[in-house]
């Protein structure tokens, strides 16, 4: 069978050089707007790469599973591995990627989260009683800053304190840089990251050096002690890599989710009320990681933040074998996305996607197993998030918290429409009024 007979989606590849980069990048629809125009599978070019953009459970069926020997995971753009590193997990492939996460594993599942536990609920609730004390404050930087030091002191151990501080405005230096077009001008928004990246590994550098000489049980100690099967383990740079990766990941997705949460549940009173109701049942119960399995409408309302505020709304690969997908012809060379977005807003997959609706996931209706690959916020197959745990449980711990003996007010006079760079938020940053109950 000749694939090349046929043709290529239909799109465009925009300007010369640039193409729609700077669309994809400023336009806050930028996918939705080309599959109204195009349909399901479209071409474009952004970042210098001729790429397909392919939508729905069934694409990411095809990228993630059947024909993921299609794909490589070097797609992200050209700013995420030169400020990730190409020794961190994302960009691995085949047995190389299986062997780091079978050590990476054990650090962010299992005993070891169970002992992270109490950290995060003694910092949930320490930020949770400084809210308190201020008349109002816009809450997605304040949980970017609560969650960054929850990360940073269970995965390198850093303190409170100016050092905390010092790297949280690196690390917001970094995040700039990761969608953006890779000018290396001093004054860029890319160039001033690659900066802030170099001063962050240079820490996580001194933190291995310390470890080393005194083992600890938090997720750094742990990778410098992970051994597999045949004695090896990870090297220096691969857990630097690791390290910095786990810190964007967990610092900037969760705050992404949080902040969702916390405005949706503002904007739907009865689904705030269901979800309360059920935390009186463990009102005095001590938390543990088998307390926070038994709630099952907070599961219920963690997945349908997923799927309407997915943090990050596409994925990205590089094709290394062309394939033909819905009659259309893609070339090896090109990049692939899948929209996360577009999946998670599908009226064939979700009833009336545009309500939030956490009843939509109970076991009677279980709407995202109907279809496999339909909720692919942290991913899917055999490559999901691997800190999809850690950073659920630093969400529940909040929630829990915040639940039981806090309620808030969304102010009037903001901006929440979404924002998508470097991760979803709404634009006035969630304007909110705390209180105790």
């Amino acid at each position: 069978m000749n694939l090349s007979s046929h043709s290529l989606p239909p799109g465009s590849f925009g300007l010369p050089l640039i193409g729609e980069t700077l669309s994809f990048l400023k336009e806050r629809d930028f996918l939705k707007n080309r599959q109204n125009k195009y349909g399901s599978i479209f071409k474009t070019k952004i970042f210098g790469q001729p790429t397909v953009v392919m939508i729905g459970s069934q694409a990411n069926r095809f990228i993630m599973s059947s024909h993921k020997d299609c794909f490589s995971h070097d797609g992200w753009p050209d700013t995420f591995k030169s400020l990730l590193g190409n020794k961190v997990l994302l960009l691995q492939e085949g047995d190389e990627h299986r062997r780091k996460r079978k050590l990476l594993m054990p650090t962010l599942h299992g005993s070891a989260l169970s002992n992270y536990l109490p950290k995060i609920e003694e910092i949930s609730r320490n930020y949770l009683q400084q809210w308190e004390k201020l008349d109002s404050l816009v809450w997605f930087p304040q949980l970017g800053r609560m969650t960054f030091e929850i990360a940073s002191k269970l995965l390198i151990g850093s303190e409170s304190g100016e050092v905390n501080d010092y790297l949280f405005k690196l690390f917001i230096e970094l995040n700039r840089g990761l969608l953006t077009i890779p000018i290396r001008w001093h004054w860029t928004p890319y160039s001033r990251a690659l900066q802030a990246r170099e001063q962050i590994l240079a820490y996580i550098d001194k933190a291995i050096q310390h470890r080393q000489q005194q083992p600890t049980q938090d997720v750094l100690g742990l990778l410098i002690q992970a051994q597999d099967e045949d004695g090896q383990g990870l090297t220096k740079e691969e857990i630097k890599s690791q390290a910095l990766a786990l810190l964007i990941g967990t610092n900037a997705n969760t705050a992404s989710m949080l902040t969702s949460l916390c405005m949706a549940l503002g904007q739907h009173p009865h689904v705030l009320a269901k979800a309360r109701a059920e935390q009186q049942i463990f009102q005095t119960d001590k938390l543990s990681l088998e307390k926070l399995k038994l709630m099952v409408y907070l599961d219920l309302v963690l997945k349908e933040v997923e799927r309407c505020y997915p943090p990050v709304g596409a994925g990205f690969r590089r094709v290394i074998k062309p394939f033909v997908f819905n009659d259309y012809y893609v070339p090896a060379t090109w990049n692939a996305i899948y929209s996360i977005t577009g999946t998670h807003n599908d009226p064939q997959i979700y009833t009336s996607p545009e309500l939030f609706d956490p009843e939509r996931f109970n076991q009677e209706q279980t709407e995202s197993k109907k279809i496999d690959f339909s909720l692919v916020g942290f991913g899917g197959g055999t490559r999901n998030c691997l800190g999809i745990a850690f950073a659920q449980t630093i969400i529940k711990v909040f929630t829990v918290n915040l639940l039981r003996s806090y309620t808030w007010e969304l102010l009037r006079n903001q901006d929440l429409t979404l924002n998508r760079v470097p991760v979803l938020h709404p634009r006035s940053g969630l304007k909110i009024r705390l209180s105790r109950i």
